[in-house]
């Protein structure tokens, strides 16, 4: 099985280039020594980084602990075979791109192996330009795969918002949530604007059988009310003026999945009225067409006070029932001011990779600021206060000279006076009453145990040493 290379097949001796640090790296597995030296030769001239294997075993070894991009391998091999090589390589590290070696009369064989998913097959005798060529080849096609999934994963990520925060208040919104989650029910997420009732419902979809079907989100309150019906149910071609065609609503687009209408409370009572029937009745009926059935589990939010809005005749209290099926009030950051700390460290850890940063971090008087300050536009006005600071911040921590006026000027807002559900364990209720005296008294062990009427030592055996 040895290398056949025609005449002027390698280049005259020379300098060897030194691989660049985002060289290609071929990993050469032959169990004839003379053939792997031949082809080394050949890659260190083009400047393409060698690992070499005599038998599957090795390669397999190398493969686990060396970022390779190309595996090339001869295809007749005493014991394990390229074939069998191709494969087990695809299992441990899956973005490895083979290409095989085959002497005449085994074609047939490499072109099953394609189907297994080695890229390419050369002949041989090798030559220089085609096995460079395909090696090539098979690198930047590796490359390419590996970017899409970079940007796959990054989509996956950023779709996938996790919810921040170990508050009590949190913890139990939370909890029902997981709890519904699994369920057919209907779900109402209140809350004042920025509490982050999207992402509860996001949550709750990721976490029911319907994950693998679409979420779409709709905010009732975005859309004129003359085309939210069509918006939502859709229409057929003539329905009214305009209708150059038929068209899918959001109902349609999330068959199988999550609807989340925000604000609901801005719904006109024509539109609360088809709503119900989709509630009612499991169908809805698109502008001008036919009832058709509806397979989407609705979650919806509202700012408003559904109740006051049934009482002034505003909300249908018929279709208030059906949607206050299970009902989850996101707590406004004023209530869970112990999450703060996390929310900015998240943030900061989120807009400093965007904006291409080194991490941040911030002082204590910076903190300090963002806890006394009272958060009327909750975490969507933390999470923008952070992306500012970031911008413009010119230090490498997060002081607070970065944050805005308003927030650096603000009076300390008034303490939030602590509530606890009956059931709530006495520990917790230690915990929480410390921490939020020591949030008063700016971490002041000292002063806060003399405020409590315990000694100091006792703040710190009661928090292990956490609550700074």
């Amino acid at each position: 099985m040895a290398v056949v290379a025609r005449a002027g097949a390698f280049p005259a001796d020379g300098p060897v280039p030194e691989p660049s640090p985002d060289a290609i790296t071929v990993l050469i597995v032959d169990d004839e020594r003379s053939n792997v030296e031949s082809l080394e030769k050949i890659f260190q001239r083009e400047g393409i980084r060698t690992l070499s294997a005599s038998d599957a075993k090795r390669a397999l070894e190398l493969a686990r602990t060396h970022r390779v991009h190309v595996l090339l391998t001869d295809l007749m091999m005493p014991g394990t075979t390229g074939l069998e090589l191709l494969r087990a390589t695809k299992q441990v590290a899956p973005d490895v791109e083979v290409v095989l070696m085959t002497a005449y009369g085994s074609v047939e064989a490499a072109v099953s192996a394609m189907r297994d998913g080695a890229y390419d097959f050369v002949e041989k005798p090798l030559k220089r330009m085609s096995i460079v060529k395909s090696v090539r080849k098979a690198a930047e096609r590796q490359r390419l795969v590996a970017e899409n999934q970079s940007l796959k994963d990054e989509i996956k990520r950023l779709a996938h918002r996790e919810i921040v925060g170990s508050s009590a208040a949190l913890r139990r919104v939370v909890d029902v949530a997981t709890q519904a989650a699994p369920s057919q029910a209907t779900v109402l997420v209140l809350g004042e604007s920025g509490t982050g009732k999207e992402l509860l419902a996001r949550y709750i979809h990721e976490r029911s059988a319907r994950a693998r079907g679409p979420f779409v989100a709709v905010n009732c309150a975005a859309i004129p009310e003359t085309i939210l019906e069509s918006e939502l149910f859709g229409h057929e071609k003539g329905a009214f003026t305009g209708a150059t065609g038929k068209k899918d609503g959001r109902f349609a687009r999330s068959d199988g999945g999550t609807l989340f209408l925000d604000e609901i409370g801005e719904l006109s009572s024509g539109v609360q009225v088809k709503l119900l029937r989709v509630l009612q009745e499991g169908e809805y009926e698109p502008l001008g067409g036919r009832p058709t059935k509806s397979d989407v589990r609705i979650v919806a939010a509202t700012n408003r006070d559904l109740v006051a809005e049934v009482a002034a005749g505003r909300f249908r209290e018929d279709l208030f029932y059906r949607l206050n099926v299970i009902a989850i009030t996101a707590p406004p950051l004023r209530a869970r001011r112990e999450d703060i700390p996390l929310l900015v460290d998240h943030f900061l850890g989120q807009y400093c990779a965007k904006n291409g940063r080194a991490r941040l971090h911030p002082t204590r008087g910076a903190l300090d600021r963002l806890m006394d300050y009272a958060w009327p536009g909750n975490v969507r006005e933390l999470q923008n206060v952070v992306e500012r600071a970031v911008v413009l911040s010119r230090n490498d921590a997060l002081s607070d000279g970065d944050l805005p006026d308003h927030i650096t000027n603000a009076a300390p807002s008034a303490a939030t006076p602590l509530a606890f559900e009956i059931g709530t364990t006495l520990e917790e209720i230690e915990h929480r009453v410390i921490r939020e005296t020591l949030r008063h008294t700016k971490g002041d062990k000292s002063l806060a145990a003399q405020l409590l009427g315990i000694s100091t030592r006792t703040i710190y055996r009661k928090l292990d040493g956490v609550a700074d």
